[in-house]
């Protein structure tokens, strides 16, 4: 072997060794404690999930109940955070009398008793719906929440105020920048402490707005983490972060996750020292991001250990798994 051959192999092997060194998890500080559980619409009643579309009624597919609550509700919430969540998300939508109402779908059809699109309501008009009027389990011979939700949609000010030291994720359902501002300025009106407890995740035009207008709270959109991961794999080697990952919220499927330089410990700590937070989703299998972390097989995939974001549609079973149900 000449000397450039092995000059060059010496090169290689030092440079492949300080990539190594660079991201290898094992000399990564561990960041230590459990991890932190977000609560996907808080305590919230499980549907079919198969061949879902944007438009499918997932009240009328109702699974089963094994519990009464309904997604986006203070009693929800509460429930969830005494479950074991560390952060609860919710869904807004803005209304015609400056509000943002607390609901998940765009129209009202499906599981209320009112019609048409969320956001041409005033909120006086959605205090007066029953929420869980749509929902049944057995292709509607029985709908077993009837009437039980009446008043029980919350406004984003009485979530706050309820909940007023709880961390919250809140999810903008649109893509329009004018609902941005709106919320920016609710959230510029909170003290500096408490928007460092809010997280905001939705369309791209939004929170592009608000992570413009408010930017010491962590945001995420599509556009976002997409950028976030592609990048990050791409030359996370060398130790920088994208400039999408940094104050925000960083979703990893969990089937993606091994992809990333120095998963988990080296890339939670240089997430952290960024002010982002890490929480890994279900498997990613194109379209739609995926489902949360539901099930002991879906958890048992995570490296032990691990001190990140866990996100779930399955708060009480995964708390218990997690060691985190105060039970």
């Amino acid at each position: 072997m000449g000397w450039k051959l092995r000059l060059t192999a010496a090169i290689m092997i030092a440079i492949a060794a300080g990539v190594y060194i660079n991201n290898t998890s094992l000399l990564a500080p561990r960041q230590g404690g459990k991890p932190a559980l977000l609560a996907h619409r808080g305590m919230a009643q499980r549907f079919d999930e198969h061949d879902l579309k944007n438009d499918t009624c997932t009240a009328a597919r109702m699974l089963p109940p094994v519990h009464d609550y309904l997604e986006n509700t203070l009693r929800s919430m509460r429930a969830s955070f005494e479950a074991g969540a560390d952060v609860v998300e919710l869904d807004v939508h803005p209304t015609t009398d400056g509000a943002f109402a607390v609901f998940h779908d765009w129209t009202l059809d499906c599981r209320t008793d009112g019609h048409g699109v969320t956001r041409e309501q005033s909120m006086a008009t959605l205090k007066t719906l029953d929420i869980g009027y749509g929902y049944t389990a057995d292709g509607g011979k029985t709908f077993p929440f009837r009437g039980k939700g009446v008043g029980m949609m919350p406004t984003l000010q009485e979530v706050f105020a309820t909940f007023r030291d709880k961390k919250l994720l809140i999810n903008v359902k649109s893509r329009d920048a004018g609902e941005g501002e709106k919320l920016a300025s609710i959230l510029n009106a909170l003290p500096a402490e408490r928007r460092g407890t809010v997280m905001v995740y939705g369309g791209d035009e939004p929170i592009e707005v608000i992570r413009r207008l408010t930017p010491d709270v962590r945001t995420i959109s599509r556009a976002a983490i997409r950028s976030c991961l592609i990048r990050y794999i791409g030359y996370g080697w060398t130790g920088l972060v994208p400039a999408a990952c940094r104050n925000a919220m960083v979703l990893v499927p969990i089937n993606a996750a091994p992809w990333l330089w120095g998963w988990p410990d080296r890339f939670l700590a240089r997430m952290n020292g960024v002010s982002s937070a890490v929480f890994v989703l279900g498997p990613y299998s194109g379209g739609e991001f995926s489902t949360g972390i539901d099930t002991p097989d879906t958890f048992a995939r995570l490296p032990q250990g691990y001190s990140g974001g866990i996100w779930t549609n399955e708060i009480e079973a995964i708390a218990k798994i997690a060691g985190k149900s105060k039970d």
